[in-house]
């Protein structure tokens, strides 16, 4: 038997919530091949049990979305649409998902970077984020490195491209009601927080490159025997 490792259900409801969001918004197609929300019906009951089990013949790889989580998936996408900015980004034309190639100036390295949604017309680069708390996203920026990832594909773009993208935009929708509404705001991260993010990514690119080059990875101790267990060899 195959051991399998422990998940924390609650978090991993939270991630599907947050990709499902995700798909349902940019990508409907996406979100019809990989998820399914459940009956709302209970299980305790003869039909119930019936419409639960005529869903779950069907569901196939899909992911499970309780109702009640579809029900927030849609909220979601609706007040994102309601945003009468968000929506014009989400519905202008652009790539979606488009992978950008280039080569790093500085290290010579091949990098790749494969923003939510290119507005090529337009010249802007769209990402969207969920948050818990929206008046947390400042953190948020810092903790999971917004700006890092602002300036890396900003960057990738004008060396692809041959120009400089008109801005980087996050899009981002809480995950939580506030005043009965799933708040959504859009984003432009100031020219320090940009900069600080091209020095970093700038700085992690040198330590990738010197791994490469000398075949040393940080983080990887030498480990050996304890004294008493070893012995010479024969």
């Amino acid at each position: 038997m195959v051991a399998h490792r422990p998940e924390d259900d609650e978090k991993k409801t939270a991630l599907n919530v947050g990709d499902a969001c995700h798909a349902l918004i940019l990508e409907p197609q996406r979100f019809e091949a990989e998820y399914a929300i459940g009956p709302d019906a209970p299980k305790n009951t003869k039909a119930g049990k019936a419409e639960w089990a005529e869903f779950e013949e069907a569901l196939g790889d899909r992911q499970l979305l309780t109702f009640a989580e579809g029900r927030k998936v849609k909220l979601i996408r609706e007040s994102v649409m309601a945003h009468p900015l968000a929506r014009q980004l989400i519905e202008a034309p652009g790539d979606v998902e488009a992978s950008i190639y280039w080569n790093d100036e500085t290290t010579g390295r091949l990098c790749r970077c494969r923003p939510d949604k290119t507005l090529n017309d337009m010249g802007w680069l769209i990402d969207l984020k969920s948050t818990g708390d929206m008046g947390k996203f400042a953190r948020s920026v810092a903790d999971y490195r917004y700006h890092v990832q602002d300036a890396f594909y900003s960057d990738g773009y004008a060396t692809h491209f041959g120009h400089q993208p008109q801005g980087f935009l996050f899009v981002a929708f809480s995950t939580s009601i506030e005043c009965g509404k799933y708040p959504v705001r859009v984003f432009q991260l100031d020219q320090q927080a940009r900069t600080q993010g091209r020095f970093e990514y700038q700085r992690n690119m040198a330590v990738y490159d010197e791994c490469l080059r000398t075949g040393v990875w940080r983080g990887i101790e030498s480990l050996s025997l304890p004294y008493w267990a070893q012995k010479e060899a024969s």
